[in-house]
């Protein structure tokens, strides 16, 4: 869901569901040395069956997709997968390196398990950005690019090993591909890494260091994955990466093309997200970026960061664009995509941010008022350039600047207009409290769904009518057809032309039928 952030974000934890398969098995996956057989297949004397073991993620969809796969490989091999990490006996935390907090959770995690008594595995950007922290020198650890490893990993610290596989980082290795077997968090939503690594060299950014440059993968590998996922019951794929804007450019392609093949391979019922991008990797692509953004299967929804406003603060970042480059992003997709649904990221306190260069930023974030706000505060990360520059802001300057930008975020109500609306939603999940189905509509907007008022479940196409709208989503009731056409003819709702369209072809085919179902009858009698 789309909100705005407070500077600690809670961790996302993957849950195996009892009743979801693993789906996308691969063939084998190599001979391991170590192991004495393949990755990923235990010895016959080691007894997978007999170990529970628990997954837990921090951070951003990349590292969540990470851990589905993780969890895949581990189910494939016979291992109980647990959401207590209580009852494991081995937790395996896939950690996330953006943020000093995020670290610090993980770091808690790591020593309460060893309290406990319980093997850990570390896992993800942190280990493989700085493996000689203090906290990870008596677990096993497994890079970003070792996953197919995982089993070995796992295998060896419950025999009481201490393993480390951080190799890789340069290039996508043996130890990862596409067509690894999967436990995902939610049945309905594929989570795509489209490529690993980015083209930026952002002096406050650690994950630079565990993933590395920009590593893509080939389109006809990702199409040919989409169509799998497709095939296994998914009705939604995110595409995800460190920045998807540059997918390509170490392939001589980039996003556009890709997105153009995988949007004719979208079935009926089905959508697509398009995850994060920088400024600079879209400038040259604005009117293929908006045509596909336009399409009635994928989302018009985009994850723009900006962090700052102030073209001197976004060269001290060296983030390769200026303040005018984002607007021109900004000004051309709203005036290309009607209804796009831009979300965008605020550091605040860089290092040699003054009160005027932040007086910029609470303007332009005035200004466009994103619907989506992601507002954190700066924290130096070991080993970047930003960690050794001089702060012109003290801390609580800088939580004044925080709070300033939190309370302009809610000063404005971005889905008031969506009041009595018609719109066609894609079900995929269900809420926190379990009262409520939870979808989007075409422009990325989040609909509550009443369950016990409804008949309607998780992959369900359906039309509703917005009755409340919140700050961060909005309420819908299911519409029969007969509803919808009622609403229609009676123009007492604000259906925009995709959604007019949508629904008398619906009608149209519905017809059809009837008077083929009719004829068939007729003549048979």
């Amino acid at each position: 869901t789309t909100t705005c952030l407070a500077p600690n974000e809670p961790a996302i934890q993957l849950r195996a569901r009892p009743t979801q398969r693993v789906t996308s098995t691969s063939p084998d996956l190599g001979h391991d040395p170590m192991n004495g057989g393949c990755l990923g297949q235990p010895k016959s004397s080691f007894l997978a069956e007999q170990f529970r073991i628990h997954v837990r993620t921090w951070g951003c969809s990349h590292n969540n997709s990470d851990s589905e796969y993780m969890m895949g490989l581990l189910a494939q091999e016979g291992y109980v997968l647990t959401d207590q990490s209580d009852e494991a006996d081995l937790c395996l935390f896939n950690s996330c390196t953006v943020k000093s907090p995020a670290e610090d959770h993980c770091r808690n995690a790591v020593e309460r398990a060893l309290s406990a008594g319980q093997k850990v595995v570390v896992a993800g950007c942190v280990p493989q950005g700085q493996r000689d922290g203090a906290f990870l020198q008596n677990v096993s650890l497994l890079g970003v690019q070792q996953l197919k490893r995982v089993g070995t990993v796992v295998e060896e610290t419950l025999k009481g090993h201490r393993v480390t596989y951080l190799q890789g980082r340069s290039q996508y290795s043996e130890g990862y591909d596409l067509f690894m077997p999967k436990v995902r968090k939610n049945a309905q939503v594929e989570i795509l890494a489209i490529n690993s690594g980015c083209l930026n060299h952002c002096t406050y950014c650690k994950t630079k260091h565990a993933r590395g440059q920009l590593r893509s993968f080939p389109p006809n590998l990702l199409v040919e994955r989409a169509r799998q996922t497709w095939t296994e019951g998914v009705t939604e794929i995110w595409l995800t990466s460190e920045d998807t804007g540059a997918y390509g450019r170490d392939l001589g392609t980039n996003i556009a093309a890709l997105l153009r093949r995988l949007v004719r391979v979208i079935p009926s019922g089905c959508r697509l997200r398009l995850g994060m991008t920088n400024p600079p990797y879209i400038l040259d692509q604005l009117p293929e970026i908006a045509e596909i953004l336009r399409h009635p299967k994928v989302y018009s929804f985009l994850h723009l960061p900006i962090q700052a406003a102030s073209d001197g603060v976004l060269r001290d970042m060296k983030r390769d664009y200026t303040q005018q480059d984002f607007r021109e992003c900004v000004d051309f997709l709203r005036a290309n995509v009607p209804h796009i649904h831009l979300a965008t990221d605020i550091i605040c306190g860089f290092p040699t941010e003054t009160p005027e260069d932040f007086e910029e930023t609470l303007d332009l974030c005035d200004f466009y008022r994103f619907p989506s706000l992601f507002i954190n505060q700066f924290f130096p990360r070991p080993g970047t350039l930003a960690a050794k520059m001089q702060c012109v802001a003290t801390k609580q300057e800088v939580k004044k600047r925080t709070k300033a930008l939190h309370e302009l975020f809610y000063s404005y109500s971005p889905l008031d207009d969506r009041l009595g609306q018609i719109h066609s939603v894609l079900i995929t999940d269900v809420s926190h409290d379990k009262r409520f189905w939870v979808a989007h509509n075409l422009w990325y907007d989040q609909v509550l769904i009443n369950k016990e008022q409804t008949n309607v479940e998780p992959g369900q196409l359906v039309w509703i009518r917005i009755t409340n709208v919140t700050k961060f989503s909005v309420h819908g009731e299911p519409l029969t057809g007969r509803g919808v056409l009622a609403m229609l003819l009676l123009k007492k709702s604000s259906l925009n032309p995709l959604s007019i369209m949508a629904i008398v072809f619906t009608w149209l085919i519905v017809m059809l039928n009837f008077l083929l179902s009719l004829g068939v009858q007729l003549y048979l009698n």
